[in-house]
């Protein structure tokens, strides 16, 4: 496969005008090698064709011709126009197309802007949800853990009246006393004074989590290395309530200074849960007579909360 040879002149001057070398051989080649004006009007009547653009090729027997034009090559004004009306057409085309190709670029960049868009507001109404499905379930374990005071409370009480000899408390008996304990608003309930409060032993409880983890944002991996460490002692000393070895802790141990002891907030979590230390300060101790199951299972409770809750502890109370 070879290039048509054609009339270098009249390739060049072609060239000269404008026209690329592909188009140029292919006119001059289709055209006869005859003159100019012969090449330039079949570019106009085949400007659009589907391979104007490629060099044409033939089969040819490798033979040295030259083309030599059979007559002077004249230029007339007419060619010249028709020559600058191919060139600005396809100037214009050229442009029109790139114009067309930035179109397009702007709408997908537009349509890509928007589906980002789309995507982010998605994530953050599904993260809107999600807060608020954390939220509803801390609520509840909440009011759970409230509902099982308030009915450990009841049995306490009805207990000690049992043990005093007096008949259990009636629905009439606590209506009564319902309007009493409304117009002494400022007053302290008989309970509240009289029974330590679990409900107020798992506020400061749960306000100890907060704080540890509020007050060391900056290192998660040690927030929740802090808080499984707490909840071992707590399962320990629930599961094993006999177990000495499960109620005392050495605080001079590296484990539980690196993971615990540094913390002023986990030290402060454990004696809320029954915790003492020793005279010596050398040790913290759970006297086996005040292990509170109850305690321990809010304890539990909690810093499973913390632990299972990216939330907790950003939440206002």
């Amino acid at each position: 496969m070879a290039v048509p040879q054609v009339n270098k002149k009249f390739l060049s001057e072609l060239e000269a005008m404008g026209f690329p070398p592909a188009w140029a051989t292919r006119a001059l080649h289709h055209s006869g090698n005859s003159n100019i004006e012969a090449a330039v009007n079949w570019i106009v009547d085949h400007e659009n064709d589907p391979d104007i653009n490629q060099m044409p090729l033939y089969i040819q027997v490798p033979v040295n011709i030259e083309i030599e034009a059979s007559e002077p090559s004249y230029i007339t004004e007419q060619v010249k126009i028709k020559a600058q009306e191919l060139r600005d057409r396809a100037r214009r085309e050229k442009e029109e197309e790139k114009e067309k190709v930035e179109r397009e670029k702007e709408k997908e960049r537009i349509r890509g802007g928007k589906e980002l868009l789309e995507e982010k507001r998605m994530a953050e109404e599904s993260e809107r949800k999600r807060f608020l499905a954390l939220r509803k379930v801390e609520k509840e374990e909440q009011k759970r853990a409230r509902d099982k005071i308030r009915q450990k409370l009841q049995q306490d009480k009805a207990e000690r009246r049992g043990r005093l000899g007096l008949p259990p408390e009636g629905p009439a008996s606590l209506k009564s006393t319902t309007p009493i304990m409304q117009e002494e608003k400022n007053s302290v309930p008989v309970w509240s004074a009289t029974l330590p409060s679990i409900a107020t032993k798992a506020e400061l409880m749960r306000d100890c989590l907060r704080s540890l983890k509020r007050n060391h944002m900056d290192d998660d991996a040690k927030v929740k290395r802090a808080f499984l460490t707490l909840l071992i002692y707590v399962r320990n000393v629930a599961n094993n309530p006999n177990e000495e070895k499960y109620r005392k802790i050495r605080l001079s141990n590296p484990a539980f200074r690196d993971r615990v002891g540094k913390l002023k907030e986990g030290i402060e979590f454990l004696e809320h849960c029954g915790f003492e230390r020793d005279e010596g300060g050398e040790f913290l101790f759970f006297p086996r007579d005040k292990v509170d199951m109850e305690v321990l299972r809010s304890a539990g409770n909690l810093l499973n909360s913390a632990i299972t809750n990216p939330f907790f502890g950003l939440l206002s109370k």
